[in-house]
């Protein structure tokens, strides 16, 4: 009975490591082994190109507008760039578009191959030569950009295909300054101006957008403004379970709560979202990232999510998330404004939660989310007094070890008597080797003698496992620990230990530990006791470092633990 519930354990254990192995796999870009991943095609942009389609007024009813392409590949072009400390935008001329983000604090990193680092350590292979690069979330490769605009029942009115000028004034934050504003100005198109003025300040992933709405013509006006975000979803992997990250469109209000949307979704017309309300935000969701468009004044709105139409040019389809605001009406000579707050940065869990109701929710921690954001609190205020997240793992480990410690210490002790006991286990099954009846009876009247539970062993891997995989999550989807350094050669807890030195340690750790536990009557299944931590070792060799840091420590002080009983019981 042991025996079978032993191995069971392990197979528990066996699938849940090899699920995070190829979630950890289509997260570094490879295949899954449950499914193909999908073709990527490379999108292109031809110059001055506009991407994504301007939404048709709406008549205030419940329902998506339709979406109409305006090619506007002849318009006029200006490329501005605005720098602050923490943000570098450029914005298009041509309707006002922010075209391209930097976040010259997030660095990208070089992610070699398994095979290419054990090259390089024999020196069969020298390093690719790597300049890490800001992190750019719109770009002109993905077609990704955030518009805005104006529509109207009463005819053309000024779009993100207006193209615009810009009002002379500084580019960059100057020191002393804690902000820097640019101000874009529309000709009249349908009697109406619009004049879109972007605010950037020191130390904010945000970016204030304000739409001034000037009616110069003879007739009153009922302008509309939206605000979308447009990208391709053809660089996107998806179709594939146990998707370690997402990346698409996310939508939030008091009706639909939080809401993520698959591009194969949008394109079978699943969008099931409440399209009216009062409040909420939309947003482009990928790995660390996202962008956002924020209106946190009460209002109504109406939310969209949609594919859009071919563009001539341009490979891959493209997909639009966002919002129109019914504006009042405009008498001729007035005019009124309308603001919004774009987000393009990090998925700062605590600044996030800030910035709007719900808008931590972009941060993806999968399956298990209800485990993996008490485990974030936790760590997060551990980190706050350690400084390192490394050693604020090793402090999350010893806490859970001092909270459990009674537990595992009744399991341990269970293991060290089924230890002292297993010579006369052995020989009574040698014994009652043809009575296996009779053996099974013995076998229980013995466990009772020792006061030993033979599934006691199990209870501390049970219990360790589902904190395990919500690391497992909170490492992946936590741009805090993005590369963040432990120590020596651990300049990355989110990524593999370059040199494998720790997972080659948990190796021998999880060796030590099969010689520490009584071992299983069957030969067979000794044998596997022994093989399963070399198993495990080569597959937690692509795992994050912070997380065999984890196990590593687990191990550890579970082997002292461990170690303590059996002297105490007198056990070899």
């Amino acid at each position: 009975m042991t025996d079978i519930r032993r191995t069971v354990l392990w197979v528990v254990f066996t699938m849940s490591l090899v699920l995070l192995w190829d979630g950890w796999q289509k997260h570094n870009g490879h295949p899954s082994m449950f499914s193909p991943s999908a073709p990527k095609a490379v999108a292109t942009v031809p110059t001055g190109a506009a991407s994504g389609g301007v939404p048709a007024a709406t008549a205030g009813a419940p329902g998506t507008a339709a979406v109409a392409a305006t090619p506007t590949t002849a318009a006029p072009s200006e490329k501005i760039t605005v720098r602050t400390d923490v943000l570098t935008v450029t914005v298009d001329t041509l309707g006002g578009d922010i075209v391209r983000a930097e976040l010259p604090k997030y660095l990208t990193a070089p992610d070699p191959t398994v095979t290419d680092q054990l090259l390089q350590m024999v020196g069969l292979k020298k390093p690719a030569p790597f300049t890490p690069e800001p992190v750019v979330l719109f770009n002109a490769g993905q077609q990704y950009r955030a518009q805005t605009g104006l529509v109207g029942a009463q005819g053309p009115l000024p779009t993100h295909n207006t193209p615009m000028t810009a009002v002379e004034g500084p580019r960059e934050l100057a020191a002393g300054q804690d902000e820097v504003k640019l101000r874009l100005e529309s000709p009249e198109v349908g009697g109406v101006k619009l004049v879109k003025t972007f605010t950037f300040k020191r130390g904010a992933y945000t970016v204030g957008v304000t739409h001034e709405i000037v009616n110069a013509g003879s007739a009153p006006v009922t302008p509309q403004v939206y605000l979308q975000l447009v990208r391709d979803g053809s660089t996107v992997t998806g179709g594939a379970a146990f998707t370690p990250s997402f990346t698409g469109p996310a939508v939030y209000n008091s009706n639909t709560k939080f809401k993520t949307l698959k591009f194969e979704d949008i394109d079978k017309n699943k969008v099931d979202i409440e399209k009216q309300a009062n409040d909420g935000w939309v947003s482009m969701v990928q790995h660390y990232f996202a962008s956002a468009w924020l209106v946190n004044e009460p209002g109504n709105r109406e939310f969209f999510v949609r594919k859009l139409p071919g563009q001539a040019g341009v490979r891959g389809d493209t997909y639009a998330t966002g919002m129109v605001f019914t504006l009042p009406t405009l008498a001729p000579g007035a005019s009124t404004t309308q603001n919004a707050t774009l987000f393009a940065g990090p998925q700062e869990e605590n600044n996030l939660s800030k910035l709007a109701p719900g808008l931590e929710r972009v941060k993806d921690y999968g399956v298990l989310t209800i485990l993996a954001e008490p485990l974030f609190w936790l760590l997060d205020k551990l980190h706050g007094f350690i400084g390192n997240w490394g050693w604020t793992i090793v402090a999350l480990v010893l806490l859970l070890k001092i909270a459990l410690y009674g537990l595992n210490a009744s399991a341990y002790k269970s293991m060290a008597r089924m230890k002292a006991v297993a010579p006369r286990i052995n020989e009574m099954k040698e014994r009652l080797k043809d009575k296996p009846q009779e053996m099974q009876q013995e076998m229980m009247k013995i466990y009772r003698e020792e006061k030993i539970n033979p599934i006691g062993g199990c209870l501390p891997i049970f219990l360790q496992m589902p904190i395990f995989m919500a690391l497992y999550w909170v490492l992946l989807s936590t741009v805090e620990m993005r590369q963040a350094p432990w120590i020596l050669w651990i300049t990355d807890l989110s990524v593999r230990d370059p040199y494998f030195i720790l997972p080659l340690l948990m190796m021998a750790s999880s060796l030590f530990q099969v010689w520490l536990n009584p071992p299983a009557a069957d030969p067979v299944q000794q044998k596997m006791m022994w093989i399963m931590p070399i198993a495990f070792g080569v597959m937690f060799f692509v795992f994050p470092a912070g997380l065999v840091l984890y196990w590593l420590t687990n191990n550890i002080l579970s082997i002292a633990q461990q170690w303590m009983i059996n002297r105490q019981l007198g056990v070899n």
